[in-house]
């Protein structure tokens, strides 16, 4: 099997996104904290490049769903800052 440097894009997005919800459940970042939702948005684009790549359909509709709900919740915790 041979690792391509979009499937180390896609690691590093599935690390961001597992990173931000082990810090969430360590209570070390709140879900009303922006970098929360910006981490997952991050990680979710980043994953979409690799399946850009490889594509896979479940894999590019469950991502593109948790983008959609980052983008959401970044919106959102930063009209609540306001």
């Amino acid at each position: 099997m041979t690792v391509t440097p979009y499937d180390i894009l896609g690691i590093g997005g599935v690390i961001i996104i597992l990173l931000a919800y082990l810090l969430l459940q360590l209570e070390k970042l709140s879900v009303l904290d922006w970098r929360y939702s910006a981490a997952n948005g991050l990680g979710a684009i980043l994953i979409l490049i690799s399946l850009y790549f490889s594509f896979n359909l479940a894999s590019f509709i469950i991502e593109i769903a948790w983008l959609l709900i980052s983008i959401f919740g970044l919106f959102k915790a930063l009209s609540s800052r306001q």
